[in-house]
């Protein structure tokens, strides 16, 4: 399966927690969050994930504070599950991270060679080319001749 989708140049990425709020409040659906939510609806992006993501999307977008639908979660939830691979968590050193939350993204990230992480938080990753920002993640795709 992912021979498969290396021929079609879909990029696998890891898509952190912010960048789902952040698309979800995007009002024309032209940000970059946005964008890259949509790159995934348009198979040009195959999210990685595994259980643990998953949940805390799940916990994250169910925070009262942002007052999202149920339904509205659960179809991006959904969508992220259908088109994503479930992946393993490859072991990093713990030591790098502030917050503990975040070394699920990096661990399934690095589980996966060439796959990217996008995340409006950068500061909070080891600095890695492959770590990336949503504007910057539109700007490969749109190199790549997945998005124009």
């Amino acid at each position: 399966m992912q021979s498969e989708m290396k021929e079609n140049n879909s990029v696998m990425a890891v898509i952190d927690t912010n960048v789902l709020v952040s698309s979800l409040f995007s009002k024309d659906g032209k940000s970059y969050p946005a964008l890259v939510i949509d790159s995934i609806f348009r198979g040009l992006i195959i999210p990685l994930y595994n259980e643990d993501i998953v949940q805390e999307y799940r916990d994250v977008l169910s925070r009262q504070k942002f007052n999202f639908p149920k339904s509205l979660i659960e179809e991006l939830l959904s969508g992220i599950v259908e088109s994503g691979l479930n992946t393993e968590r490859t072991a990093i050193c713990k030591e790098e991270f502030s917050d503990k939350d975040d070394l699920v993204f990096y661990e399934i990230k690095m589980s996966v060679e060439d796959s990217y992480l996008v995340t409006g938080n950068l500061k909070h990753f080891p600095n890695n080319p492959l770590v990336v920002n949503p504007a910057e993640m539109v700007e490969i795709l749109k190199n790549r001749k997945l998005l124009h």
